[in-house]
């Protein structure tokens, strides 16, 4: 293929990145960030492969960074230094794949319980490490429903419980209650359970807002996978934190790379690390915790927008999800909205204002009926 080919390539498919990011309000993905400063690491390879905290044979990685990363994540989540262990991951599913790894380890006869409205990569799981799996149904708002969760643990009290909690369902944004959780285990005299949280998107959101549910090691939870996705990142990336002691029990000296297997895949993303780093520093817990509530605050916006015109919506507590009535296929495909059954729902990350809320709801409200132009619809106050 010429340079000159090449070049017409590359050229058209940015302007079409460019175009699509515009108009990409389904998927939680934050658009809005910039990492042209660390670029020039992008010409040469970053392997962290083996354990983030053993110094391997070989030079080219960026541990240092993978350490600093994970020491703010413990500090989030209330693990004291000394007892945690953790890594950037390739994304939130690999996060929840080495949780669900870590309990069949522990509990190899453990049955795992996880709501309808949890993440699809927790059946993939229990399909990829024979985990027998029991799916406990889920309330309308996603959360899991709790009654139904007791009766299956106390049909099964014989067995040790692998449990998954969602804190932030992928579709409505429901938080599932660790505490509600802990009083049936507790009345059901369950002793040997494994609690991983998937956190996801919501696990750098719910920290930083006052009166949100506080997840962390505080409480008797196991493991924790947060997506890179909120922070904002060009390569899918993620971290997973657990005990150190558990991750004790299965690891593996690996000669060949002087460090110790310890991690899902053997090579790791070396640029990742960095870019999560460069992030945190040059945002910080303000910066970050600035994020967290303008997403919230716009999220309600939009909701109230929808709910005071009567169009069937729903916003769960402390979510940035709004869930309302699936729109015509035109709208689903040029704001890339992801859609389940009769709905759908935009995810208000930092790239989605109140300019291109606006800018939504003008083309829904329009073509809904519901608004004679788009001069009728103009900048409203969140209601308090």
């Amino acid at each position: 293929m010429s340079s000159n080919r090449v070049g017409k390539e590359l050229a058209d498919f940015l302007l079409q990145i460019e175009e699509r990011s515009q108009f990409h309000a389904g998927y939680p993905y934050n658009l809005s960030c910039d990492y042209s400063a660390i670029g020039k690491f992008f010409n040469f390879l970053l392997n962290n492969a083996g354990d983030p905290y053993v110094e391997p044979d070989f030079g080219l990685h960026s541990r240092k960074f993978e350490q600093e990363v994970l020491s703010f994540f413990a500090q989030l989540y209330k693990i004291p230094e000394n007892q945690f262990w953790g890594y950037v991951t390739a994304g939130g599913t690999e996060g929840n794949l080495y949780g669900m790894f870590l309990a069949r380890e522990i509990y190899p006869n453990g049955i795992l319980y996880s709501s309808q409205d949890s993440h699809y990569s927790i059946a993939k799981a229990a399909k990829l490490f024979r985990i027998q799996h029991n799916v406990v149904n889920s309330q309308i708002n996603g959360e899991i429903n709790y009654e139904h969760f007791e009766q299956l643990i106390s049909e099964n009290r014989s067995s040790p419980a692998i449990i998954n909690l969602n804190i932030g369902t992928t579709v409505k944004g429901a938080i599932d209650n660790l505490d509600q959780v802990l009083e049936i285990l507790e009345r059901n005299q369950i002793k040997d359970y494994y609690i991983h949280c998937d956190a996801a998107l919501s696990g750098l959101i719910l920290p930083f807002l006052d009166g949100a549910p506080q997840i962390n090691f505080e409480k008797p939870i196991d493991s924790i996978a947060i997506s890179a996705k909120f922070i904002g990142s060009p390569l899918p990336c993620g971290v997973v934190l657990t005990k150190k002691k558990w991750v004790e029990k299965i690891e593996t000296a690996i000669e060949y790379i002087g460090s110790k297997d310890t991690t899902i895949l053997g090579s790791r993303n070396g640029h990742t690390p960095l870019i999560l780093w460069y992030a945190l520093q040059t945002r910080g817990d303000d910066g970050l915790a600035r994020e967290a509530k303008t997403c919230i605050q716009n999220a309600q916006y939009l909701f109230q927008q929808l709910k005071i015109r009567e169009y069937p919506c729903m916003l769960n507590n402390f979510s940035n999800i709004v869930v309302f009535q699936k729109p015509s296929q035109k709208l689903i495909k040029k704001w890339q909205l992801a859609i389940f059954e009769n709905w759908a729902h935009i995810i208000v990350m930092q790239n989605i204002d109140r300019e291109k809320i606006n800018t939504f709801l003008n083309e829904l409200l329009l073509e809904e009926g519901l608004l004679n132009n788009a001069e009728d619809f103009q900048l409203q106050p969140v209601l308090r």
